[in-house]
């Protein structure tokens, strides 16, 4: 058995958060070891912008930037000031011990005397193949309308979102600034949302509802065309026309190998006790990203936090950690 690591900070996660996090904690010369995950079906290094084609809203871009692009470029700034990495997922943590222990996929296990946690969140997808692929190769479908949403690509188009929770209504409501028409399509008769986001939406004269229908199929090859639909109670399926789909389901945060070692939300999310503090439940574990964030859940605000998060773990390690 290989000798086991030690190091002074982990950053688990390889997204906006987790790099900045890396480029701020090797800069202060903490060595910062990051585990950037291995590949799989839905998540690969880099995390969701690695599946977004264009970014447009983030500052010091002005002609625009793939997902790709700003993930090799984090990285590479980190790994500039020394930041080590490994492509393998943690899988498992003990907090309850100093230094905390870590284990991951490829067997192997360290100590760290601070850990940051930037592991983001899964958007959640209807789970149909064509839906996968075109929202992988930029054809048109997403998860996140606020990211996208302004692209040339949905501009007068028919825009369908699905989903009858406040994201849903948010997304839907964005899209009208850009959209032809915004069609929402829900599995129920009424929606999830909030009171005052349902009123917005069906007060929208751009917005229109397919109720009691859910998404069969995405059409389209090397962008979408349309959608095959299925109403709930006849089982009647039919055809629509739409120039791009915005996935409004839900987010899952990538926290279930935490186990019961840190303070999470009711939604799953890491708790950060204090507001406007990256510190957990645990002294000496800081959360960054979208794994802590279930409201703004964006590149730049996913980055701000990995800046506090390291700026965090510098003066909690500077100042009595080990006696903590």
């Amino acid at each position: 058995m290989s000798e086991m690591r030690k190091e002074t900070l982990v950053i688990v996660g390889s997204g906006p958060a987790a790099w900045t996090a890396a480029i701020y904690a090797a800069r202060a010369d903490l060595q910062p070891l990051v585990y950037e995950g291995s590949f799989s079906r839905t998540m690969v290094p880099g995390g969701q912008l690695m599946f977004t084609t264009e970014i447009e809203n983030y500052p010091g871009f002005p002609e625009g930037v793939t997902g790709q692009k700003m993930m090799m470029d984090f990285k590479a700034q980190a790994e500039r000031f020394g930041t080590r990495v490994v492509t393998e997922d943690i899988v498992r943590v003990d907090f309850a011990v100093r230094p905390f222990r870590l284990w991951s996929g490829g067997g192997s296990e360290v100590e760290a005397r601070a850990v940051i946690l930037a592991t983001g969140a899964n958007a959640r997808w209807i789970g149909l193949p064509n839906e996968e692929r075109l929202a992988q190769s930029g054809g048109g479908v997403s998860a996140c309308a606020v990211c996208d949403g302004a692209l040339p690509f949905f501009r007068d188009r028919v825009i369908a979102v699905v989903g009858g929770g406040d994201s849903a209504m948010e997304d839907a409501l964005y899209m009208t600034k850009f959209a032809s028409e915004v069609v929402v399509i829900h599995r129920r008769d009424e929606l999830r949302a909030s009171h005052i986001m349902q009123q917005r939406a069906l007060e929208s004269d751009r917005i229109r509802f397919e109720w009691n229908t859910i998404v069969t199929d995405v059409l389209g090859d090397d962008e979408i065309t349309g959608l095959r639909l299925r109403d709930t109670l006849t089982g009647e399926e039919r055809e629509l026309e739409v120039g791009g789909l915005f996935v409004a389901i839900g987010h899952t945060p990538n926290t279930g190998f935490l186990g019961d070692q840190v303070k999470l939300k009711d939604n799953g999310y890491v708790a950060t006790p204090v507001p406007w503090r990256t510190a957990t439940s645990v002294a000496g574990v800081f959360a960054a990203g979208d794994v802590m964030d279930d409201y703004y859940r964006q590149a730049v605000s996913a980055a701000g936090t990995g800046c506090m998060a390291a700026l965090e773990a510098e003066r909690w390690l500077a100042h009595g950690a080990d006696d903590d």
